[in-house]
């Protein structure tokens, strides 16, 4: 679930950014100085808000994955044949799909 929401929650801000960045895009050629320099504000926060927002994704997903290991090393070290076993399995299948093209 949380990665769902992680999910959802990078789409939102990837599509404000887009949403940020077009309209100053659209509204630039009819603009004074003063309003396009606070369309470049508005899109330089917009930026650096998903990006402050991704690096932190970025960390979870990373810290999410070395629990993940650090689980799978667990499970291998106190069931080593029962890893060897369903690696050879894996393995078996693996060749077998190959095979056959």
């Amino acid at each position: 679930m949380a990665k769902d929401t992680t999910s959802e929650n990078l789409r939102a801000e990837l599509k404000n950014l887009a949403d940020t960045l077009e309209e100053v895009l659209n509204n630039s050629t009819d603009k004074s100085k003063g309003e396009l320099d606070k369309l470049r504000s508005k899109a330089q926060s917009a930026l650096k808000d998903t990006r402050a927002r991704l690096g932190d994704s970025g960390e979870r997903l990373a810290q999410t994955s070395r629990e993940v290991a650090d689980r799978a090393d667990g499970y291998v070290r106190e069931n080593p044949w029962t890893s060897a076993g369903i690696g050879a399995a894996v393995g078996v299948i693996i060749g077998i799909l190959i095979a056959r093209r």
